[in-house]
């Protein structure tokens, strides 16, 4: 069976079960588990469903089309992204400890510090993947791995993030607000953003500039708690409330 139409057998078959397992697939398409888990991954990260231990289930009709969106954003702001990453690189010193949250610019980030010699911790398993490879030094927060994503949250990793002082964070936001200050989509997340900015000498947050004007489901800090590192230029409101660097 050729690639698409084993995508398109795993995707009928998820559409007619909502949960199916990888040994499931193997018999509907006569492919090793090694090949169903790969096209699993592959499905993944384009936000078609969620990999569940031993094989893969459905959103519901409103979460994915959600995700849809998120998606095509993301891709939508790709170089701001890369630019706001270059910078943010640029600042890390080889003396630094830095945390790196696991949001899409931070790990933009994360292939620009290939040469650092700074110590990091991070809560993404593609952040440690990316600088492992490189020979950094890196150690990765033990806990829960968010569902559907590669993110390490819950208490355990609250705890382990406890353990560490940094000199240098950065994070992604989900929404910068004049009213509601800095926001993440997920309350997960943002309990460990709030953790390390506060065990921070410094918190850089990047941004591209969607999301200026939003507020998303968690509130993390104040618009005046940390450096704002963007794309362009907000409103003169922001540029008087917040520290805020446009590259």
């Amino acid at each position: 069976m050729l690639a698409e139409q084993r995508i398109r057998a795993i995707l009928q078959q998820l559409a007619q079960q909502q949960t199916v397992s990888v040994t499931q697939l193997c018999q509907t398409t006569g492919a090793s588990e090694a090949t169903i888990r790969r096209d699993l991954n592959a499905l993944a990260n384009q936000g078609k469903l969620v990999k569940i231990h031993g094989g893969a289930t459905t959103f519901e009709e409103e979460d994915f089309l959600v995700r849809e969106t998120e998606l095509a954003m993301k891709q939508r702001y790709a170089l701001e992204k890369e630019q706001i990453a270059r910078y943010a690189a640029s600042l890390v010193t080889d003396d630094d400890v830095v945390y790196l949250d696991a949001s899409t610019t931070v790990l933009h980030m994360a292939n620009h510090l290939k040469d650092s010699k700074a110590l990091f911790i991070t809560s993404s398993i593609d952040c440690a993947g990316m600088l492992s490879a490189h020979e950094r030094r890196i150690y990765v927060l033990g806990g829960q791995l968010k569902p559907g994503t590669v993110e390490i949250v819950g208490g355990e990793a609250l705890n382990a993030l406890s353990r560490y002082n940094f000199t240098r964070t950065f994070l992604g936001v989900g929404g910068i607000s004049l009213t509601q200050g800095l926001t993440a989509s997920d309350p997960a997340s943002a309990v460990l953003k709030v953790q390390a900015a506060a065990q921070s000498q410094s918190v850089c947050i990047l941004a591209d500039s969607s999301k200026f004007g939003c507020v998303t489901a968690a509130s993390v800090m104040p618009l005046d708690a940390a450096r704002i590192i963007t794309d362009k230029r907000p409103e003169q409101a922001y540029m008087e409330r917040a520290d805020i660097t446009v590259i």
